[in-house]
């Protein structure tokens, strides 16, 4: 092959895995414990089959892709988002299926962070005599995944502070008033964020001065598991984050509280740190347990400032209105460092602008 034949094929190779990683996104937040996976299938330089994993214990995007493409599949290429299993669980393995499609060339754009399958559904295939290229598009298959890997590794789920801030870091006036800071197209992107994630969380001090529903109010969207942090246990029974769907972490004994669970909220009282506050690892273990894959944190400065200090954050979501408050209640409020190069950092992986608002995104593991 030529090099302009090979750079002709990675082109293409691009080109069909940012299709599949666009039909992986639709599931997002629908398939835990699995992870979101978008597949297409292509001949002759058309596609002929796609799919995507809509949820837990329906069949793979794999699978879907070749009942669409039919006898289309056989001397066809697959290009996966992530690497085929070769396991038995809810659904058969789709490194069966494909073998058996006769699909001749497989992309693969990341391997599966599961020790259960990394490397053997690519074994499989290559035995078989298929032809496997791994790591087209790496990196945006693997953030694709990024909450699936955290819980599959640590068994915690992916934490996300999502923060609406003035230009001078303000989320609140001297008053407590924050409706609205950030622009309507801000706040529209983060109920497609919570239609996306498993969870959100805040603190009992955001529950008791804005009583927010916690919803997605996205037409078909789905409401994410509503997340109180509440030590003392001071949540009014009427607020409306309470009831089906609402989880309580708490410090009190459960049995103080019985008109929360007969408003169909969930209690869970936790052992208090050496802070006498709750512990952000037993919390994020409690919700590992649960399967969940990634939680937004949208609290005020209290519950960013304890869980940035804890090192539990794993991206940073900052809208920034173009307004200046000079004073009022900041994102994050701890004591400061003597020096600047002592600062917490952060990595920026993304600035945009959304509505009037820009939208700064990081991870804090540089």
């Amino acid at each position: 092959m030529t090099n302009d034949m090979m750079q002709d094929t990675l082109r293409e190779d691009r080109v069909f895995m940012g299709q599949a990683i666009r039909l992986a996104m639709k599931g997002l937040g629908r398939t835990a414990p699995n992870p979101p996976v978008g597949s297409i299938i292509v001949d002759k330089g058309k596609v002929v089959g796609e799919g995507f994993h809509p949820k837990a214990g329906m069949p793979h995007a794999e699978v879907y892709a070749l009942r669409a493409a039919g006898e289309a599949a056989r001397g066809a290429s697959m290009y996966v988002t992530l690497e085929p299993c070769v396991h038995h669980g809810k659904t058969p393995p789709c490194v069966d299926a494909i073998i058996s499609a006769g699909i001749k060339r497989v992309v693969i754009g990341a391997a599966d962070p599961n020790p259960v399958v990394k490397g053997k559904g690519i074994e499989k295939l290559k035995a078989h005599g298929i032809d496997v290229s791994l790591g087209v598009m790496q990196q945006e298959c693997e953030e694709l995944i990024s909450w699936y890997t955290k819980w599959m590794v640590y068994k915690r789920p992916y934490v996300i502070l999502k923060a609406a801030m003035t230009l001078d870091g303000r989320i609140a006036t001297a008053t407590g008033d924050s409706k609205w800071i950030t622009s309507e197209e801000s706040r529209k992107m983060v109920h497609e964020l919570r239609n996306q994630v498993d969870a959100v969380l805040v603190g009992i001090g955001t529950v008791i001065k804005d009583d927010p529903l916690l919803t997605c109010r996205i037409p078909g969207g789905r409401d994410p598991l509503r997340v109180v942090v509440d030590k003392d246990l001071e949540i009014p029974p009427d607020a409306k984050c309470v009831g089906k769907g609402c989880l309580v972490f708490t410090l009190k004994d459960l049995g103080e509280r019985k008109d929360l669970s007969a408003n169909g909220a969930s209690l869970v009282r936790l052992d208090m740190d050496t802070e006498g506050r709750i512990p952000w690892d037993d919390m994020l273990a409690y919700l590992g347990r649960m399967g969940l894959h990634a939680l937004m944190v949208e609290g005020g400065s209290s519950i960013n400032s304890s869980i940035l200090k804890a090192r539990k954050v794993d991206r940073i979501l900052a809208f920034i209105a173009p307004k200046i408050m000079g004073g009022g209640l900041p994102v994050v409020d701890w004591d400061s460092p003597d020096r600047v190069e002592d600062a917490r950092r952060v990595r920026i992986t993304g600035v945009k602008t959304v509505g009037a608002d820009a939208l700064i995104e990081a991870v804090t593991r540089t």
